[in-house]
């Protein structure tokens, strides 16, 4: 079961697509965390929800808010990725140990072997404010999550 709107966020330390450390921690006081989780680089969905977030990237990279994508892949999968998509944002590798932080957050399937589609946004504080959970398939709403940064 995925951690509820009310829940400390369950920090984590992983390595982005340049292969350097980020972890939840690291904004704690300074900025809202918008933390998504998805299947895997280069499938339709992913790379429509993560490019729709690009061109929306003010919303979601400012001094209040950082947003932070993460999938199963190798950190040399998103870099590729992240370079032929023009993603400028960072994409974490959550590949090993394989899904330790999808499962920190209730979003890894263990019969598929990635994360579903889990979105989090989490307060200065660390405290899951807003969330959301989609199976594989589903697509989310980037509105839903502009709707609930407005609130914070």
């Amino acid at each position: 079961m995925a951690i509820q709107v009310g829940d400390k966020a369950p920090d984590f330390e992983l390595k982005d697509n340049h292969g350097a450390t980020v972890r939840l921690s690291d904004f704690r006081g300074e900025k809202n965390v918008v933390l998504l989780f998805y299947p895997f680089a280069f499938t339709g969905v992913c790379t429509g929800e993560l490019c729709a977030l690009r061109d929306e990237l003010p919303k979601f990279v400012n001094d209040d808010v950082q947003l932070l994508a993460v999938s199963n892949d190798s950190i040399h999968t998103l870099r590729v990725f992240a370079e032929q998509e023009g993603l400028e944002y960072p994409l974490l590798s959550d590949f090993w140990p394989h899904g330790n932080t999808s499962r920190a957050y209730g979003v890894f399937d263990e019969d598929k072997g990635c994360a579903v589609r889990g979105t989090f946004i989490i307060d200065k504080e660390g405290v899951v404010r807003w969330t959301v959970v989609n199976g594989l398939p589903d697509a989310r709403d980037l509105n839903e999550y502009v709707k609930a940064l407005d609130t914070l």
